[in-house]
């Protein structure tokens, strides 16, 4: 079993405002499906109106996170699957409920975390 993270930046989401509340029970409905399917790790949507902030080991504080980096927001959710095809199938479910793309990515196995 792996674990998949499956992402959408918040400018893929152009959504209706007549659309909204579709959308909205479309994917409740399916992270309701991963959870009952056991596959649901954790999920949701980053709060783009607190800004990031970027912790040195020094425990120093800076404004901001890497400016040569792409701004993190959107959504996301992370399932523990048994294939990478039972992902794709999972991220196309998101993608059809979240009416946008869904970028999939597994993260490395680290027996310690």
């Amino acid at each position: 079993m792996a674990k998949y993270l499956i992402s959408f930046p918040s400018a893929a989401m152009v959504i209706s405002e007549a659309d909204w509340d579709a959308v909205v029970r479309d994917s409740h409905a399916v992270i309701e499906q991963a959870k009952s399917a056991g596959v649901y790790v954790f999920g949701g949507g980053i709060d783009e109106s607190v800004p990031p902030v970027r912790v040195s080991a020094d425990g120093s504080v800076a404004e901001g996170g890497y400016s040569w980096g792409p701004s993190l927001d959107g959504g996301f959710t992370v399932l523990e699957l048994a294939s990478r095809d039972d992902a794709l199938q999972w991220a196309a479910r998101i993608a059809r409920a979240c009416r946008c793309d869904q970028e999939l990515r597994v993260f490395q196995f680290d027996p310690e975390s």
